[in-house]
């Protein structure tokens, strides 16, 4: 029974029936009807605090008014396997610490673990199990969703549903959540969200933006997804501190950008995708310049890859390391106006061949990515089949050998870095030593691209990454 009410003589009266029957009365095993606290719900008061005590409930369950809904041990609110399991539709509510499973598998229903449409609604602690969409916010801005773990149903990738969805949901909070084997944690028309220490794995999109804007990304860790963070029609996003790993779908990017404009990008940790960062027609607006600053690009398929049209894209001070093709170019076309050196500070390039005379950290010769093999993929990309291969080493010594044969440069550094940048970030400085950062990036390859025993290894980096940062606000 659920606190006080169970004084009541009716539920006395039940208790008593149920000793004589042999039927369960209280504890884990415990299994009450929905109107046992649907009908707490409809006669507390506004702002009431109920405690719910261990067992198992069933939904749907309707919160209606401003109230702490608060679990005291192991509770579950389970629903029928149709429809929602909670509706929120009142304000200034709060969730905390219960189980909710159970929820129907209807798409274009959307039919979700919870529901909010009302605002300043709290969802923490709680943990979701065999839900086809696990929180859905629906206008509710100033909401609070933090703490959670959510699973979705079994179902193959395009039957799924989002793990955590916001719908003109503006001024939100979502933070230390873990996501796994859902399709996407997604952003539509809400702007002023921050996204903080969240890890999410095993989905399509990681983190997925549309039309949303002014928004925080810092200290995630997004590993084997299809998509790490894919960032679409949207202004004014900063990606700080997060780590970005074999994410290897179909389209297999760290970081994909879609018409994006005003975009800050530092810090980060992007390893063992297929492609790291992809960028088609970002900026798209004239008068905006995106910033790429520290961050850590190695041991993808592709490190960059733009598509010709792309512009007005700044990198200094980041490290590419060891990825088959340091830089794309995905179609036939120059690339104009982006920078690779910034106030006389380039990049980090592992496979750069010059020397720093003055030892000043600069290299003394231009930077060039002009691979001859890499030019033909791009061109021709049937031609990766030969990565690697005798056929391959063959053409690159020729290319060599008779330099008039070798392509015009995809980019150009005219500062290249002769040492590695260290991301600030709390990852590498969690499993660092003093003045051996070259070992974090092995340590970090070993995690992106090697077989899942080193999962602890990559437990450790996720946990670094959420204990970094800002407190909750």
């Amino acid at each position: 029974m659920i606190g006080r009410r169970a004084r009541h003589p009716g539920l006395m009266l039940v208790a008593a029936l149920a000793i004589v029957t042999g039927l369960p009365t209280g504890g884990a095993a415990s299994r009450s009807t929905v109107d046992d606290l649907q009908a707490r719900v409809r006669a507390a008061a506004a702002g009431e605090t109920i405690t719910v005590a261990p067992g198992t409930y069933r939904g749907p369950l309707v919160i209606d008014r401003p109230l702490r809904l608060v679990a005291a041990g192991a509770v579950v609110i389970e629903g029928p396997g149709e429809g929602d399991v909670i509706d929120i539709s009142a304000p200034d509510v709060t969730v905390r610490g219960f189980t909710i499973r159970g929820t129907g598998e209807s798409l274009d229903r959307e039919n979700a673990a919870v529901v909010v449409t009302a605002p300043r609604v709290t969802i923490e602690d709680n943990r979701i199990e065999d839900a086809l969409f696990g929180i859905y916010l629906k206008a509710a801005p100033g909401s609070v969703i933090r703490g959670n773990r959510i699973g979705g149903k079994d179902l193959p990738e395009p039957r799924r549903g989002d793990a955590i969805r916001l719908w003109q949901s503006p001024d939100c909070f979502i933070e230390d959540n873990e996501v796994r084997d859902s399709r996407d944690l997604i952003m539509w028309f809400s702007n002023d969200v921050t996204l903080r220490r969240n890890r999410v794995s095993g989905g399509r999109y990681g983190m997925h933006f549309m039309y949303s804007s002014d928004n925080v990304l810092e200290d995630n860790v997004l590993t084997d997804n299809s998509v790490g963070a894919f960032l679409m029609y949207s202004r004014n996003l900063t990606l700080r501190r997060n780590v970005l790993a074999r994410n290897r779908g179909p389209s297999g990017f760290g970081i994909g950008l879609k018409d994006m404009d005003g975009l800050v990008t530092e810090d980060n940790i992007i390893i063992g995708n297929r492609v790291g960062v992809h960028l088609d027609n970002s900026p798209s607006e004239f008068d905006v310049v995106h910033v790429w600053r520290r961050n850590l690009v190695a041991y993808n398929d592709i490190g960059i890859a733009f598509l010709p049209n792309v512009e007005r894209n700044r990198f200094t001070e980041n490290t590419f390391i060891d990825n088959v093709e340091q830089v794309a170019i995905l179609g036939s076309g120059t690339l104009r106006k982006i920078d690779f050196a910034v106030d006389g500070r380039g990049n980090f390039w592992s496979d750069y061949r010059g020397y720093d005379l003055d030892d000043d950290g600069i290299g003394e010769t231009v930077y060039h990515a002009d691979d001859f093999f890499e030019n033909l993929i791009d061109r021709s990309p049937r031609m990766r089949l030969f990565l690697f291969s005798p056929a391959q080493h063959a053409l690159e010594m020729a290319a060599r050998a008779f330099p008039v044969v070798l392509p015009r440069p995809k980019i150009s550094d005219a500062s290249p870095l002769m040492r590695m940048v260290e991301p600030r970030s709390q990852a590498t400085a969690s499993v660092r030593r003093p003045g051996s950062f070259a070992g974090v990036v092995l340590l970090l390859a070993g995690v992106a691209c090697m077989a899942p025993a080193l999962g602890r290894a990559e437990r450790r980096l996720a946990t670094a990454v959420r204990s970094g940062g800002s407190g909750r606000r």
